[in-house]
C-alpha cells in the first residue's frame, strides 16, 4: 500500500514503487506511508510481534474487521454544506495540525489539452486574497507558530499546518478566507503558469521522473491516470492561455462536497466544530460532477525504454493493479506478498542484491489509488547484460507466489507488522493528520483506516496465491527500463 504507492500530497512507479524516493520527497503523506511499509519488511522476519497469534485466520476474519486498530478516537460532522469536519484529540499540549483535503488530482483532469491543474492551485492558493494578500497571509499565518504547504497527488490536493493550538481559530479564518475567495490577476496567472514549466522542467531532467511520466503514458489508454500530477507538457506550455479555464476549475472543486478538514491535537470536537461552522458554514456548495473514463483491459505486455548513456540501468515490472475496496482484501494482500517476496528480507533480494550482487535495489508494492492503477516490482541494475536474467528471477518469483503457499510464520509476522507500525507510527499530531487524510482521500471516510488495518487478519496464504495469479499476468504488464540503448531485448 503506497501514495502516496500516489501518492501522498499524497505513494505508492517507474515502475510505480521505482520512484518511491521522489515522489516521498514532494509528498509528505507518501512519505510517511513509504516509511512504514519499508520498516516493516525490514522487521518481517527478525520482529517476533507481541499481539495474539490467530490458529485460524478465516475464523477471526469478522471479529478482525469490526476491531478498530486505530488507537485514538475519530469524531466527524457532515456540515449540511457537504463539509466533512473530522477532529481528533491527541494529548499534544499547545499543538494542532490543521488540514484540508480536496479530492481532486491529476484523475479528475478530464478534458483534452487542460491537464495539470491540480498541482497548478496547489501554486495559486498561496496567492492571496483581497483581504489577505500574500503577504499579509504570511504574516499573520507566522503568529501561528505554522508554516503552510500543499502538495498534489493522483486523486487529491492537500493543504496542510501544524501549530500552536490557541492559535486555532486563526487558522481556521485564514483557510476559510482563501478556500472561499481566492483572486489571482491574469498576471498572477501567468507567472505561476511559468513557474509550473520551469517546475516541469527541473523535474523531468530526474530519469527516474521522466521514466515514471513514460510509464504512466504507455500503461493506461483512456483513464486520466495516462497522464501525471504535472499533467502533459503541452498542456502545461499552453497553460498561460488558460486563465478563464483555470478560474472554471476552481469553481469546479475547491467546493465543500469534495473537502474533508482534519483537527488533530490540543482540541475538542466541540470546539472545531463550531469554529468550522462559522467559517466555513456559508462556503456555497457547488453542482459540478467529474465523470473519470474507464479504462479498457490490457491484452498484451507493452514496453517503454528511456535511453540514458552513463545511468545506471533499470528495470521495473508494472503490473495493472486494483482500485481501493471497503470491502474487498487486495490491497492488504498484495502489501503482503511485496514483502514477503521481494522486501529485504525475502529470498530473492537475499540472492539478487546479497550474493550475486547483480543488483542495487530491488522493491515492490501496490499503489492505492481510487481506480486501478499499478503494482511495481523495480531494481536497479549492476550491469545491463543482466536485464533478461533479473526479468526472469522476478517472474519466477512470482509463479513462486502462485503455486506455493507462504510460510505461516512469515505470513503471521508480516501481518502483525503491518498493523502495528501503523500503531507506532502515529505518535504526533502530524502524522495522525496524514494516515486519516490518506484514507479519506482513497475511501471518503477516515474510518477506512480500521477497515484496511482490519483486514490483515483475515489475509491467508491461499489468498496469496490467489492474487498472485490475478494480478501478475504478461497480458496486463507494462515493463519500463533505463538503459544506454534505444530499446533493451529480454
Amino acid at each position: 500500500m503506497k501514495t502516496y504507492k500516489i501518492i501522498l500530497s499524497g505513494l505508492l512507479i517507474l515502475s510505480v514503487s521505482g520512484l518511491m524516493a521522489w515522489k516521498a520527497e514532494q509528498d509528505p503523506a507518501q512519505k510517511a506511508k513509504m516509511e512504514e511499509k519499508e520498516k516493516a519488511k525490514k522487521d518481517a522476519m527478525k520482529v517476533e510481534m507481541k499481539l495474539p497469534r490467530h490458529s485460524d485466520d478465516n475464523a477471526n476474519a469478522t471479529q478482525a474487521s469490526n476491531k478498530k486498530i486505530f488507537p485514538y478516537q475519530i469524531n466527524q460532522q457532515k456540515m449540511p454544506n457537504g463539509l466533512n469536519v473530522v477532529t481528533v484529540p491527541y494529548p499534544s499540549p499547545g499543538i494542532a495540525a490543521f488540514y484540508i483535503l480536496v479530492r481532486t488530482g491529476s484523475r479528475n483532469e478530464i478534458e483534452k489539452g487542460k491537464t495539470g491543474f491540480a498541482h497548478f492551485f496547489e501554486h495559486m492558493m498561496f496567492r492571496g486574497t483581497e483581504k489577505y494578500p500574500k503577504d499579509k497571509y504570511s504574516s499573520v499565518l507566522k503568529s501561528t507558530g505554522a508554516s503552510a504547504n500543499a502538495n498534489t497527488s493522483l486523486d487529491r490536493t492537500l493543504y496542510h499546518m501544524t501549530g500552536d493550538a490557541s492559535k486555532l481559530e486563526t487558522m481556521f479564518m485564514l483557510e476559510a478566507d482563501r478556500f472561499k475567495n481566492l483572486s489571482y490577476s491574469l498576471q498572477d496567472f501567468k507567472t505561476e503558469a511559468g513557474a509550473v514549466k520551469g517546475e516541469y522542467t527541473k523535474n523531468s531532467a530526474n530519469p527516474y521522473t521522466k521514466l515514471n511520466e513514460m510509464v504512466q503514458n504507455t500503461a493506461f489508454d483512456s483513464h486520466t491516470y495516462k497522464h501525471t500530477t504535472m499533467g502533459f507538457f503541452d498542456d502545461i506550455v499552453d497553460m498561460p492561455n488558460q486563465y478563464e479555464y483555470s478560474k472554471e476549475f476552481f469553481n469546479r472543486y475547491y467546493r465543500p462536497e469534495y473537502s474533508t478538514i482534519f483537527v488533530v491535537g490540543d482540541v475538542t470536537s466541540q470546539k472545531v466544530n463550531e469554529l468550522a461552522t462559522k467559517y466555513f458554514g456559508d462556503w456555497q456548495t457547488g453542482t459540478y460532477v467529474s465523470t473519470v473514463p474507464s479504462e479498457p483491459e490490457q491484452k498484451g505486455t507493452r514496453y517503454t525504454n528511456l535511453k540514458k548513456p552513463g545511468f545506471p540501468p533499470y528495470l521495473g515490472l508494472n503490473y495493472k493493479g486494483p482500485a481501493y475496496s471497503a470491502t474487498e482484501k487486495d490491497f492488504p494482500v498484495l502489501d503482503i506478498l511485496c514483502a514477503a517476496y521481494f522486501g529485504e528480507n525475502s529470498d530473492l533480494y537475499n540472492k539478487l542484491v546479497i550474493k550475486e550482487q547483480k543488483l542495487r535495489s530491488l522493491d515492490a508494492d501496490a499503489t492505492t489509488t481510487r481506480d486501478p492503477y499499478l503494482i511495481g516490482i523495480d531494481g536497479s541494475l549492476v550491469d545491463a547484460k543482466d536485464f533478461g536474467y533479473i526479468k526472469s528471477e522476478i517472474e519466477r518469483t512470482l509463479n513462486e507466489a502462485k503455486t506455493k503457499k507462504l510460510d505461516p510464520k512469515l505470513l503471521a509476522e508480516t501481518k502483525e507488522n503491518f498493523r502495528n507500525r501503523m500503531i507506532m507510527q502515529n505518535d504526533n499530531p502530524t502524522a495522525i493528520a496524514q494516515t486519516l487524510s490518506f484514507f479519506t482521500w482513497v475511501s471518503g471516510t477516515p474510518e477506512a483506516v480500521n477497515t484496511y488495518y482490519g483486514m490483515y487478519d483475515s489475509v491467508t496464504a491461499e489468498d496469496i496465491m490467489n492474487m498472485a495469479k490475478k494480478y501478475f499476468v504478461p497480458e496486463h504488464l507494462t515493463v519500463a527500463t533505463i538503459s544506454a540503448d534505444d530499446s533493451v531485448k529480454f
